[in-house]
């Protein structure tokens, strides 16, 4: 039995290919990305739903970047969300303009995407039991 006031998460990686229609028009289309390559980019979404029967404040929502994939800068999305990232496998989150690396030598620079290890969403409303969203991401394999 499920307890009140708890999420489910599900996540599906994708990639997307370009089809012609039956109208002669090009579309993109999404398939489970079964096989990549290096190079190749991968979709994943992270889709959630409210379960139990209270409703749920305040969803935080942190993912790895899968080994081997490097983070598509500015691809991290989620309706209404602050998003914040890692550098140090989840220890700590902040804003990209924030996250600041030492370099061999002792100085301070902002971390890459490529740096990037995990990602955060904060979703900060309260969602009614039922509701349901999602939060992806973009990665190219190495």
């Amino acid at each position: 039995m499920q307890e009140a006031g708890h999420i489910e998460l599900k996540c599906l990686a994708e990639s997307e290919f370009e089809v012609v229609n039956e109208m002669g028009e090009k579309e993109i289309q999404r398939v489970k990305a079964a096989k990549v390559v290096p190079g190749d980019e991968v979709i994943y979404t992270i889709y959630y739903t409210v379960i139990g029967k209270d409703p749920v404040n305040d969803i935080v929502i942190s993912n790895p970047i899968p080994e081997h994939m490097v983070y598509k800068e500015g691809s991290a999305f989620g309706d209404s969300a602050e998003i914040r990232f890692s550098f140090d496998e989840g220890k700590t989150f902040d804003y990209p303009e924030n996250l600041k690396v030492k370099d061999a030598e002792g100085n301070e620079n902002l971390a890459v995407a490529a740096e990037y290890t995990h990602i955060q969403w904060m979703l900060k409303h309260v969602f009614e039991p039922g509701q349901a969203g999602q939060v992806c991401f973009r990665a190219r394999l190495e």
